[in-house]
């Protein structure tokens, strides 16, 4: 049994996607809890969605004004907050021990029958779950980054979901006017199995002096009618991202999974992407 009615979401971890996720809650009318280990985190969220919000007030596809939109949010660093949330979704780093931490305490704060997700991008949800009284309830809810401007959401099974848990998990998507594709619980999942080998062999390919950066996000954009390339995508990502789900995916899966060179030197060097003013391209 999992709560069919949901007015109220918490989200813990207020970075790019927590803060995002908490933005597209509260566009669509629900209350919103944002929570994190520290206040200045925190703080940084609200202003990461406030920015978020006045660039698209500035386009004229906001319904409200961004205050009112604001105003549904409440942040705390006390996740005994989400007691009174009707889903929680968990938006911290990539590490399985500090997610089984945090669901730790999400178990023990919410009621029994409160859905836990989690967006992470590359970690199983069973193993996540593992530990849990109910891992039945738990769930992947993997936003792609940007959350306010991407569509998509790739929902993800673990081994003891129910399937009153998968049916929320799409219809909480819905909801929020974003398209579900479902995976099992395998490493990387369909986006990123896919996406961090097409990254990392661009990597390569640049590397090896096969083409420029500009004509090897050319090529792929021109000639497989992708948004971007897979340089500026890195970029865009954030190489320490890219390098961490590309570490994960070796472990489990072996060399066709193996991070590029330039990646790692990229990530050593402090060059992270767009977050840091430098990747592949540098930015103001």
């Amino acid at each position: 049994m999992v709560r069919e009615r949901i007015d109220r979401i918490g989200v813990v971890g207020a970075g790019t996607m927590g803060s995002g996720i908490a933005q597209v809650a509260a566009t669509h009318d629900f209350d919103v809890v944002l929570c994190d280990v520290e206040s200045e985190l925190v703080e940084s969220g609200f202003e990461t969605i406030e920015d978020s919000l006045e660039r698209l007030a500035s386009k004229g596809v906001l319904e409200e004004k961004p205050e009112t939109i604001r105003e549904r949010i409440d942040g705390t660093t006390d996740v005994d907050a989400f007691s009174e949330c009707d889903l929680a979704i968990e938006a911290v780093l990539e590490d399985l021990e500090v997610k089984k931490d945090v669901f730790a305490d999400l178990e023990r704060v919410c009621d029994s029958d409160v859905v836990l997700a989690t967006n992470t991008s590359t970690l199983s949800i069973t193993s996540i779950a593992s530990d849990l009284d109910r891992p039945e309830r738990v769930i992947g809810l993997h936003f792609m980054n940007p959350v306010p401007l991407m569509e998509g959401v790739e929902v993800v099974v673990g081994e003891r979901t129910t399937d009153a848990t998968i049916d929320l998990a799409h219809e909480i998507a819905a909801d929020l006017e974003k398209t579900t594709w479902e995976s099992d619980d395998k490493p990387g999942f369909v986006t990123n199995r896919i996406l961090m080998p097409w990254i990392n062999e661009g990597i390569r390919v640049y590397d090896e002096g096969v083409a420029s950066k500009a004509d090897i996000d050319a090529g792929m954009e021109l000639g497989t009618n992708v948004p971007m390339g897979p340089l500026t995508l890195a970029d865009h990502i954030g190489l320490d991202v890219c390098l961490h789900a590309s570490e994960t995916l070796y472990e489990e899966l072996g060399d066709r999974y193996k991070p590029a060179y330039l990646l790692k030197r990229k990530v050593e060097a402090g060059d992270l992407g767009k977050k840091t003013g430098r990747g592949f391209y540098e930015y103001e």
